[in-house]
């Protein structure tokens, strides 16, 4: 069985199908500013429709730091996308993880594209 870490981790990297199981059936996600999402089938719903647009996409890290506590890992990440057509995005998240008995049951996430000026 991963450790929370490194289920925090599989989530923020889009390596969503990896975490599946892990989910809590009430699982809470919070992208703050756009939509709260409630229970496993909403949120695998929005994982795999991420998903659908990654297949057109290459994402490098530019940043992937994580802090993990006893039942919550906090991950600040910066990651560049690039579509099919050469288009470029730069997207700078936080996501905050929160796990009862193993399970994830809580995640709030923080993102905003920044210019490639802004890259610390």
């Amino acid at each position: 069985m991963p450790t929370i870490q490194q289920v925090a981790e599989g989530f923020s990297s889009h390596q969503f199908r990896e975490i599946y199981d892990f989910l809590h059936p009430q699982v809470q996600w919070t992208l703050v500013g756009a939509a709260r999402l409630e229970g496993i089938e909403q949120v695998r719903h929005a994982c795999e429709q991420s998903l659908a647009q990654l297949e057109r996409t290459t994402t490098q890290f530019l940043r992937f730091k994580t802090i993990a506590g006893p039942d919550s890992v906090a991950i600040d990440s910066i990651a560049k996308y690039v579509d099919h057509k050469w288009q470029s995005s730069i997207v700078r998240s936080c996501d905050v993880y929160e796990f009862s008995e193993g399970y994830l049951v809580a995640i709030t996430s923080y993102t905003a594209e920044i210019a490639a000026a802004d890259l610390p």
